[in-house]
């Protein structure tokens, strides 16, 4: 198909537009439309990705619209290695994330509305070639955010801290409206930042042109660079849960409804991540060279800091939204090597992360609907009664840990390696020293809330897994171990543009020196 991208882009926002013709009421046709929406995105995700020609490798099929020619500015689309990983990842969790929101009765055609259109902004930055349609698919992605937890998020204690503390929490609602509060401020300056570094960069380049292929081409000054590449890195790292402008994950985490919370975790972080390294380090490599040491080191705190938050947890989704504030740690540390390994390694953590953490979300909303708790303490041998939730969930935990044969032990290992052969070689102590403490946690969380005594009392007759809550954790699981034991189905792809990207970025910066 000649447009293909375009289908991946606009089949969710086509399902969202159908959803309004639906009355409101109309409860199984409107989460068919939504399942039918993120399934064909999902096939032509795979499509992709099985046709993408490796031994080629760069940018395939090309899809080029013209928005502004005065400004430069064209809908242009393509898909290269990292492209295909992750509108593979995007496509699993917002299919499985549909699957996992069957049970919403609250406005639920409006529920799925905003899922849908959110997916449409995923896809687009992964597949934009113009850094401004880059951007604006990057809002679209982020924004829907606010109403999605705001309005069917849950209630949870204000956890607020700092000198503004009272402030937060004299004018917090509830939990979640003061999650969503904090999680949409904190990405619109983030987004500001990245719109004034876009803003230099279009200035100086002499075609005055958004395309990113001739941006990329484009030397840029050190003066220009050095000040465009921590406003990338700030920018898109707040979404990235860059530390200290993480603080907006967990409570976002916890607030959000299962789905949400899938892909907030699963895959808009990754939006952050991508951001940083497509565009912050490929457009200014000079810079990218000469931050890449506080990028490795920022990124090494994330992995102890959220590593040891973790552990300190006693509510089981906080557990998880800190888990994630690490691990996406070990995806700053991977491009901050600046080696093969370490590129390769941060991709795949971006897979790998998404559907674990999509795998984890999907199963501790089944727990929290039948249990109505997240609080550890009150958990206990929920394995005699869920067997197929705890085994789904110990695996989860496995691939958390980097176990060997699940897709997080291939990401980590490229990464640690990428770490290990990089000028900062001791970025690898404290990046295994947070691996073990991710062992610790997940390990002590899994045991204490499933592997016990039969529970009793109000849980003693808990439910299992049934009918469509069997498909989330069923697929994500599946895909855990598949690309544990297969991992070159995306790395080969993955490694091309790792290659070229990495090539220009050393490339410039040894020039520059």
């Amino acid at each position: 198909m000649s447009h293909l991208l375009s289908l991946i882009v606009l089949a969710p926002a086509v399902a969202a537009a159908l959803l309004l013709t639906l009355p409101a009421n109309a409860r199984f046709a409107i989460r068919m439309v939504s399942l039918v929406g993120a399934a064909l995105s999902l096939i032509g995700a795979l499509v992709v990705a099985v046709t993408y020609d490796r031994a080629l490798g760069g940018f395939q099929r090309l899809e080029s619209f013209p928005l502004v020619p005065s400004l430069g500015i064209h809908l242009k689309l393509a898909v290269d290695g990292w492209g295909v990983a992750l509108i593979v990842l995007t496509g699993i969790i917002i299919f499985t994330g549909v699957l996992a929101s069957w049970s919403v009765e609250k406005r639920g055609r409006e529920f799925f509305l905003l899922l849908l259109v959110l997916v449409s902004g995923v896809y687009g930055v992964f597949l934009s070639q113009d850094l401004f349609v880059f951007f604006l698919f990057y809002e679209i992605a982020v924004l829907p955010m606010y109403l999605l937890i705001g309005i069917w998020g849950a209630s949870h204690e204000v956890r607020a801290a700092g000198p503004f503390a009272y402030v937060w929490k004299r004018f917090a609602v509830g939990g979640k409206e003061y999650a969503a509060m904090k999680l949409t401020l904190m990405l619109l300056v983030g987004s500001a930042a990245v719109l004034v570094a876009m803003l230099m960069l279009w200035n100086e380049s002499g075609a005055r042109t958004f395309d990113l292929q001739t941006l990329e081409a484009t030397t840029f000054s050190h003066t220009t660079q050095m000040w465009a590449f921590p406003l990338f890195w700030l920018g898109f790292g707040s979404l990235a849960g860059v530390f200290p402008f993480h603080t907006w994950s967990p409570d976002g985490h916890a607030s959000a409804p299962t789905a949400v919370s899938m892909l907030h975790a699963g895959v808009l972080m990754k939006l952050g991540a991508f951001g940083v390294m497509r565009i912050g380090m490929v457009l200014v490599p000079d810079a990218a060279a000469v931050w890449a040491p506080i990028v490795g080191t920022v990124a090494v705190i994330n992995i102890l800091y959220g590593a040891f938050c973790a552990a300190s947890q006693t509510d089981l989704k906080y557990i998880v939204a800190y888990s994630s504030v690490s691990h996406m740690g070990v995806v700053m540390l991977g491009a901050a090597t600046l080696t093969p390994n370490g590129w390769n390694g941060a991709i795949y953590q971006m897979f790998a992360h998404g559907i674990m953490t999509g795998l984890f979300f999907a199963l501790v909303g089944l727990v929290y609907e039948r249990a109505h708790t997240r609080a550890i303490a009150r958990m206990g041998g929920f394995a005699h009664v869920m067997p197929v939730v705890a085994a789904f969930f110990t695996l989860a935990c496995l691939s958390s840990l980097g176990l060997p044969g699940t897709a997080g032990f291939v990401a980590e290992f490229l990464v640690f390696v990428g770490a290990a052969q990089s000028q900062h070689w001791w970025w690898t102590i404290p990046g295994v020293l947070g691996a073990f403490v991710t062992a610790v946690y997940v390990l002590r969380a899994c045991k204490t809330i499933f592997w016990g005594p039969r529970p009793t009392g109000e849980f003693a007759h808990l439910e299992d897994a049934r009918r469509t809550e069997w498909a989330a954790p069923l697929i994500l699981g599946t895909a855990l171990i598949v690309f544990g034991f297969w991992p070159r189905f995306l790395l080969d792809s993955i490694d091309g543009t790792s290659a070229e990207n990495l090539d220009r970025v050393t490339t410039v910066a040894e020039a520059a020196r």
